[in-house]
């Protein structure tokens, strides 16, 4: 952190207004987005006194995982050590009390959005020898929440004041698509539940002076509810029509979507995520859809090659 501060002073200061630090709380996995806590950073960064005193000169954004938490957090610990006793049992969600079976159906888990081929859960064995499955949309440390209890509603509404009095000015709501469940639906962007957990969470931070960003990779249609609802958004679909418009010296997409496209929004050419094909669904047809991925595929490998001849160069010329 002070080496990015002197960094942006020393460079940047007239360019840059605003800094995305990408999750500084020590984690367990998928580089920093499954937390172990945030009232902490990790000590490989520094620690708060650093980020408050970048939030003095730049407006700051951080990442809260309202979805899920890490499986090495104490929260999810103590679960397993103690089970129903355990001040934190509430925070996740059981299929033995989720499903009315105790397990959906096959017809319940085709409905689910997924990241997964089978119904997200990750089996899960406590001290005392029982057994269960844990909902788990992504990898087996990022260990899925469930916000309808009142233990996790603390956690959230604990967590972004957290955030808010560490400097933060915007926080990014990552996979907050996913986090509210129900059986018989898709469990992902289900209205009108998610508009409350978005409405509860701005609730908590306006007071504060401080935005929500929330974070979604899917048809722009669904940023364009998100943006008709006064929130914040990405354009994710910027990337591709750029590259589109580009390589193929057409701009009638981009245009198209440059008109049309919500004002209110964080604009991104490339992101820690990669670009995104999903988010250019029905704004450019398959066919170019297809075509422009093969062009990016061509220029990556071209770009490849050309770093592998630099290489050999430069080796030659040592040697």
């Amino acid at each position: 952190m002070k080496e990015l501060h002197e960094l942006l002073n020393q460079y940047y200061q007239d360019a840059v207004g605003g800094v995305h630090i990408l999750p500084f709380f020590p984690s367990s996995a998928d580089r920093g987005f499954a937390p172990m806590c945030y009232d902490k950073v990790d000590e490989k960064f520094g620690d708060f006194s650093d980020v408050e005193a970048l939030g003095k000169e730049y407006y700051l954004m951080f990442d809260f995982m309202v979805n899920h938490i890490s499986a090495s957090s104490v929260y999810f610990k103590d679960f397993l050590e103690k089970k129903d006793a355990s001040a934190y049992k509430d925070m996740f969600i059981r299929y033995s009390q989720f499903w009315k079976n105790g397990e959906p159906t096959q017809e319940q888990t085709d409905l689910i959005y997924k990241r997964k081929p089978r119904a997200p859960y990750v089996d899960v064995t406590f001290s005392d020898g029982s057994r269960d499955k844990v909902w788990c949309t992504f990898c087996e440390e990022q260990i899925d929440l469930d916000i309808r209890t009142d233990v996790t509603k603390k956690f959230i509404r604990d967590t972004l004041l957290s955030m808010c009095h560490h400097g933060a000015s915007v926080i990014r709501l990552d996979a907050f698509a996913y986090a509210v469940k129900k059986p018989d639906t898709n469990c992902f962007f289900i209205e009108p539940d998610i508009w409350e957990l978005l409405h509860e969470i701005e609730d908590v931070v306006k007071k504060e002076h401080v935005e929500i960003l929330p974070e979604i990779h899917e048809h722009y249609t669904i940023p364009m509810k998100i943006s008709d609802q006064g929130f914040w958004v990405y354009d994710f679909a910027l990337p591709v029509l750029t590259l589109h418009a580009l390589y193929n010296h057409d701009g009638q997409y981009l245009k198209h979507w440059l008109e049309m496209c919500p004002m209110k929004q964080f604009t991104t050419l490339d992101t820690h995520d990669g670009i995104g094909i999903v988010d250019v669904k029905d704004l450019l047809p398959d066919e170019e859809i297809e075509k422009v991925k093969e062009q990016m595929y061509s220029q990556e490998q071209m770009s490849r090659r050309s770093t592998a001849l630099k290489l050999i160069i430069i080796w030659t010329f040592i040697r």
